[in-house]
């Protein structure tokens, strides 16, 4: 898909729960069930709308492939961001999903439950060790053992945070708050000293906010949700007071990222997520706010940020296993996350990718910024959406914490409503 940090953030629709009997193409060439059988044959990849912008770079690599394994053939094609999800649906139930196939955690996840996705700690495990830990679990799925997709591109965003408006409320403008108990007090000061002017943060808290809090989200066996304990009732009771200090704008319920970006430009909001693509903005439209930003991590009081991740999934049925799953390994290996990472603002899986030069030097640019910033904070980054948390369980959750920031109900009783709801959307999904 087209990259970016909040594409990343929108999760596609659910995929219906498929049949065991549905296979990939190819005929059958006696091949091993995993990555020890000689990799030869024709298999076909799958991409997730990046044919437009990155034509020249996948034709490379798959003519790379071809020339280091002579006997294969892979045939790429790339579908459009609009309706992906229904498409690997449709592919998965009539027998004709691709051997390798770009894919988010949730969108693997029901695939992995039919019985369609390639279990790689069996398959593949001896390159386990080549991927970030927490990059290699994010295609994992609770209540299941294995993980279902060679983890690919990562992306994180730092959060800005306007200078001058932390010194006009006596705040450090160089010790931005990092844990939620350090925001809570810093925007309380914040709206006190500005007379409600002026917000801390212009957004809810998402299921994200409650992983970073330190919430258990799910039971371990992936059979309900759980963020209803008592520590992710503290922190909806936390933003509740925020909201009530007009320290959480009063427009957060029904705010959108672009609109929480205007918020930030125009100085009524003190923090806000975003990428370099904003600090050019900042540049050109608010230059002084340009001059008094500042980029810190992410809020967490885990001690891990957020990440985005994308990944390549082998078919469990695919006929040409050897050769699927060596391409999939190597459409993610270092070198060539490194060489895609250099063409856009996304960020390497790969185990001491990080530290490349690239990700760690700076050269005086914006861009580099905010790179040498969120490359930092991913070494240890965690996926805290759950692979299992659907549009429809986020469009609940949201609901539910719009109604308890309004006194509506309690924090409790809107975490219980939207766990009571979520667990319902989870046993239909099967």
């Amino acid at each position: 898909m087209r990259i970016s940090r909040r594409t990343f953030a929108a999760a596609a629709a659910a995929v219906v729960l498929l049949p065991l009997s549905a296979c990939g193409g190819g005929g059958d060439d006696g091949g091993s069930d995993d990555a020890s059988g000689k990799v030869q044959g024709d298999i076909t990849f799958q991409t997730w709308n990046l044919k437009a912008d990155f034509k020249d770079y996948f034709e490379g690599v798959v003519a790379e492939f071809e020339k280091k394994y002579p006997g294969t053939h892979v045939k790429w094609i790339d579908q459009p961001a609009e309706g992906y999800a229904d498409k690997i649906s449709a592919d998965a139930g009539g027998g004709t999903l691709p051997d390798v196939v770009n894919v988010s955690p949730d969108l693997v996840a029901p695939l992995a439950k039919a019985g369609l996705a390639l279990d790689l700690d069996k398959a593949a495990g001896q390159y386990k060790k080549e991927y970030l830990d927490g990059a290699w679990a994010s295609h994992q799925i609770p209540g299941l053992g294995g993980t279902y997709a060679f983890p690919w591109y990562l992306n994180t965003g730092p959060l800005f945070y306007n200078k001058s408006l932390f010194t006009k409320a006596g705040l450090d403008p160089n010790k931005p708050p990092r844990t939620y108990a350090e925001l809570f007090t810093d925007a309380l000061q914040m709206a006190d000293r500005t007379d409600g002017k002026v917000a801390t943060l212009a957004n809810v808290p998402t299921v994200e906010d409650f992983g970073r809090y330190g919430v258990e989200l799910m039971n371990k066996e992936g059979t309900a949700f759980t963020f209803n304990d008592a520590k992710g009732v503290e922190l909806l009771t936390k933003y509740k007071e925020l909201y009530d200090a007009k320290a959480l704008d009063p427009q957060a319920l029904t705010a959108t990222p672009e609109s929480s970006g205007k918020k930030f430009l125009t100085g009524a909001v003190a923090m806000n997520p975003g990428s370099a693509l904003d600090l050019d903005n900042f540049k050109k439209n608010a230059p002084n706010l340009y001059k008094n930003i500042g980029i810190t991590d992410q809020i967490t009081s885990t001690g891990h940020v957020n990440m985005y991740v994308m990944g390549v999934m082998v078919n469990a049925q695919t006929r040409k296993k050897p050769a699927a799953i060596a391409f999939a390994h190597f459409v993610t290996d270092a070198a060539h996350q490194m060489s895609f990472a250099k063409k856009v603002a996304i960020f390497p899986s790969t185990a001491g990718s990080l530290d490349d030069p690239y990700f760690t030097r700076q050269d005086g640019t914006d861009v580099t910024r905010v790179r040498v910033a969120a490359a930092q904070s991913l070494k240890s980054a965690v996926n805290y959406t759950p692979v299992l948390f659907s549009e429809q369980m986020k469009t609940a959750l949201r609901n539910e914490v719009a109604k308890a920031l309004q006194g509506r109900q309690s924090p409790q009783d809107a975490l219980d409503n939207a766990v009571k709801q979520c667990d319902t959307l989870l046993k239909q999904q099967g």
